[in-house]
């Protein structure tokens, strides 16, 4: 029995080879995408084992977070483009869900992030999510919970207005261009509650403030942020 399960692992790795997003390899567990070789050459930024950093940084006197950070930095050409690329534009979702697990275990090995009630995903709008097909901060968000053991609170918060492009945009630009465009549907949900935004890149932190801004207005609220990547300064 074990030769014959064996035997058709082996073809099912024939038919469908599971490899490395990286190198390409097949050596790795079923349930990684990344090989350690490659898991390792991550350009891990450390931000959320560090109080002050560059992320947390970019909300001050704009945003009252109690932590933020960026677990990868995020640069063109670089294998962190090709695994943003991969989830976000080629519905890799597994791979996305893998991802967030990384974060998670960067949130855990963090004695900043211990007293985090639930997760919320940055909201997409309802046509853009259509389009795509789902939200990449929330497949992110069931990593991460699945790491933390928290809940993922999917539907407290909605982007109201499908808005422009932010790729072109300065950063005053961006702000003008999310404000207001966020509201909370379930307040009751979130009051008192320690409250863990979650985004896949964060560049100025326009919209991540946007959202934040309207998650605060929730009584007893706090908010700290986290997104995968950080491309500031790049």
């Amino acid at each position: 029995m074990r030769l014959l399960h064996a035997i058709k692992d082996s073809l099912l790795h024939l038919a469908f080879p599971h490899v490395c997003e990286g190198c390409g390899t097949d050596t790795l567990p079923k349930d990684h995408y990344l090989c350690v070789h490659c898991l390792d050459a991550l350009p891990f930024t450390s931000y959320p084992q560090h109080a002050d950093n560059p992320v947390e940084q970019l909300f001050w006197g704009r945003l009252p977070v109690e932590q933020a950070a960026a677990h990868y930095y995020f640069t063109k050409e670089s294998a962190m483009q090709h695994l943003v690329h991969e989830f976000k534009y080629r519905g890799h979702k597994e791979l996305g869900h893998y991802l967030g697990k990384l974060m998670g275990h960067s949130l855990q090995a963090s004695a900043r992030y211990t007293d985090i009630d639930a997760v919320v995903p940055l909201p997409l709008h309802a046509s853009k999510e259509h389009k795509r097909g789902f939200n990449q901060a929330l497949i992110l968000c069931e990593g991460i919970a699945a790491v933390l053991g928290k809940s993922v609170l999917n539907d407290a918060v909605i982007r109201t207005e499908r808005t422009e492009s932010q790729t072109k945009k300065s950063r005053i630009e961006r702000w003008q261009n999310m404000e207001g465009k966020f509201g909370v549907v379930d307040s009751k949900t979130l009051e008192g509650k320690h409250i863990l935004l979650v985004d896949d890149v964060v560049t100025t932190g326009a919209t991540l403030e946007a959202c934040g801004q309207a998650l605060l207005q929730v009584p007893g609220l706090r908010l700290s942020v986290t997104t995968l990547c950080t491309s500031s300064g790049n």
